[in-house]
């Protein structure tokens, strides 16, 4: 069995990215269910939304699911008393080193999966006691680091003795094959989710997403340090030009707070931050989560299976997949 389907109870080795105000519930529940773990967003939201939102998945599922916390959260005290409270099967962390609740959330049985994005944070939050990590490339959607997929997963590989799973850029079967290839053992998952059925969002977010071409992200918030991967829109346009002409950070945040609800729960696609990976535009359709979860493993196994009889054909494996 796969190390992270067995450390996961799941079918496939996959999670769902933490969006924050996208990632809630019924997305959670369609993702887990669908064979993969299912991830609740805590990030901006109250202690009592968490709850109720775990308490949601639970009568929605009896498969395992997560829950994320952005460790710059001002309540990240009450929300891991929460995680431990209600016996969270599997926390993902962001947004900083979650070491000082690793032991607290393992005693009360968590599965402790940080997202990094480098590989120093990787050896402290191993040395602290996480289950595995999430390497997590520039090219995802949302806050990001300096290192893409493809240079970090690697070497975070080279330098852990915990399961590895890779973020960023990864959309299709042909992500999650590369993602093995560089030795991965699972993948994380988000832009495509945000076009599942079952997510919430509005329907100009998934429009947009689903019109969105390869050169239609943009980051912004370097100067802030907190860039963010979003769809190129007026307000892309607004952050940009403050940035160029050294804006004072504090300006930028205050045109920036809200602007994420604004894209979820309204649908502005003008002024709200549109959060996207640069893989939206290998996105072309809605679908179900479990769907989307068979299609791309499906199309994995077929490019595994394509290549390996390609080896096998100039002599370079054997028929069982190994050098002979």
């Amino acid at each position: 069995m796969n190390p992270i389907c067995e450390l996961l109870n799941t079918e496939y080795p996959i999670l769902q990215g933490a969006m924050a105000r996208i990632a809630d519930a019924p997305l959670a529940a369609a993702v887990s269910n669908g064979g993969g773990l299912g991830i609740i967003a805590s990030g901006g939201e109250t202690k009592d939304w968490l709850i109720d939102e775990i308490d949601k998945v639970r009568a929605l599922t009896d498969k395992p699911f997560g829950v994320n916390l952005m460790l710059l959260s001002p309540n990240i005290d009450d929300l891991v008393e929460v995680i431990c409270h209600k016996k969270v099967p599997v926390v993902t962390t962001g947004a900083g080193n979650p070491g000082k609740y690793i032991a607290q959330m393992k005693a009360h049985g968590v599965t402790v999966i940080p997202v990094v994005a480098s590989v120093a944070l990787a050896i402290r939050v191993e040395r602290a006691g996480a289950d595995a990590v999430i390497g997590e490339g520039l090219e995802a959607g949302g806050h990001v680091g300096e290192m893409t997929t493809m240079t970090l997963i690697p070497q975070l590989v080279d330098a852990l003795k915990i399961p590895v799973l890779a973020a960023g850029g990864i959309g299709d079967g042909r992500g999650i094959a590369a993602a093995f290839m560089l030795g991965a053992l699972g993948v994380q998952v988000g832009t495509r989710f945000v076009v599942a059925n079952e997510c919430t969002v509005s329907d100009n977010y998934k429009k947009a997403i689903l019109k969105a071409k390869d050169s239609d992200t943009v980051t912004t918030g370097r100067s802030t340090g907190h860039p963010v991967r979003v769809l190129k829109n007026r307000l892309t346009k607004q952050v940009l030009t403050l940035e160029k002409n050294f804006a004072d950070p504090e300006e930028i945040a205050r045109l920036c707070t809200g602007r994420l609800y604004d894209a979820v729960k309204l649908g502005d696609m003008d002024m709200g931050s549109v959060m996207s990976g640069q893989i939206a535009g290998l996105i072309s359709k809605e679908q179900a989560a479990a769907e989307i979860i068979k299609e791309m493993f499906e199309e994995a196994e077929k490019i595994y299976e394509n290549r390996v009889s390609i080896c096998r054909a100039r002599g370079t494996v054997s028929r069982d997949g190994e050098k002979p």
